[in-house]
């Protein structure tokens, strides 16, 4: 197997991991850990993981001027996101939180727009108000299944989640440009322990530990190894051997095997407004991301 075809199995892997992360997350909150104490779990796991990892890395020494930078991006990309997104969730149904997350290249373009001056163009303009409009419709939209029902202010959550994750995109770009991913991830999962940790402790003493089912432990190490450190990996590694327009393209699998497990293990289920409005959100965030010939630009 070559490397451009490991790297797409990298790439279609983080969609799968994404993809059932969502229902994953939901086994385990809130009846056995609760959403901030989750987040602790995953903030404090990731620290370790890229710490150790690291060292294995090469990479020059974050410059002072840097600091104010990426704390900001702690503060938007393992925080504060983060806090919004498994409160959401902990309300919100596995198949529509997927949808609305799908809509963050939506939130990075506004922020381009505002912070970075990039040029408006009909298409990008178009495919934002239909990416919207899907959103606002998925978000406010409410159905029962089995007594339970999607919480509005939980769609939302996941809403901003992916608002503060589109605004940090943007803001870590040129950390990026000048300093190993790995290095900056390591610094920014480790600024966020004192962030989440405030949110998270009265969650955490309440943990009933000794009678937590076995799948339960396996599911918390899912979460924290897999959809946070080996997602990041793959992820990583598939831009460095494709076009990120061909990894982008993974992320319209997300809400696919989202729907697919929740289905399968029945913690969701599927309707004509969630397809189509998830549907609506693809086509906006396809327009948004869609390479634009300088021709357009000039006008």
């Amino acid at each position: 197997m070559n490397l451009r075809n490991i790297a797409l199995l990298a790439a279609f892997s983080t969609a799968v991991i994404y993809g059932v992360s969502y229902t994953v997350a939901k086994d385990v909150m809130p009846d056995f850990v609760m959403p901030y104490a989750l987040i602790f779990f995953r903030v404090i796991g990731s620290t370790l993981l890229f710490w150790l990892f690291g060292l294995f890395i090469k990479s020059k020494k974050i410059e002072r001027q840097d600091y104010p930078r990426l704390a900001v991006c702690a503060l938007l990309g393992t925080s504060v996101n983060m806090l919004f997104f498994y409160k959401g969730l902990n309300t919100a149904l596995p198949i529509v939180a997927s949808a609305i997350a799908v809509g963050t290249p939506l939130m990075v373009f506004v922020f381009s727009v505002i912070l970075l001056k990039e040029k408006l163009v009909k298409s990008r303009i178009i495919g934002l108000i239909i990416g919207l409009l899907g959103a606002f419709i998925l978000i406010t939209y409410k159905q029962d299944l089995e007594g339970g029902a999607g919480s509005v202010i939980g769609n939302f959550y996941v809403f901003l989640n992916a608002a503060f994750y589109g605004l940090y995109l943007v803001v870590v770009k040129k950390l990026l440009e000048k300093y190993n991913p790995i290095h900056i991830i390591k610094w920014m999962y480790t600024i966020s322990i004192p962030i989440v940790l405030p949110f998270a402790y009265s969650e955490l003493v309440i943990i009933d530990w000794v009678s937590m089912p076995r799948h339960i432990y396996f599911e918390l190490f899912f979460i924290v190894v897999f959809t946070t450190f080996f997602n990041y990996l793959f992820n990583l590694f598939a831009l460095t051997k494709l076009k990120p327009t061909t990894v982008s393209v993974f992320v319209y699998l997300h809400p696919v095997f989202a729907s697919m497990y929740a289905l399968y293990v029945g913690s969701d289920s599927l309707s004509v407004v969630k397809v189509s409005t998830t549907l609506l959100i693809c086509l906006g965030v396809y327009l948004v991301t869609k390479p634009v010939k300088k021709a357009s630009l000039g006008k």
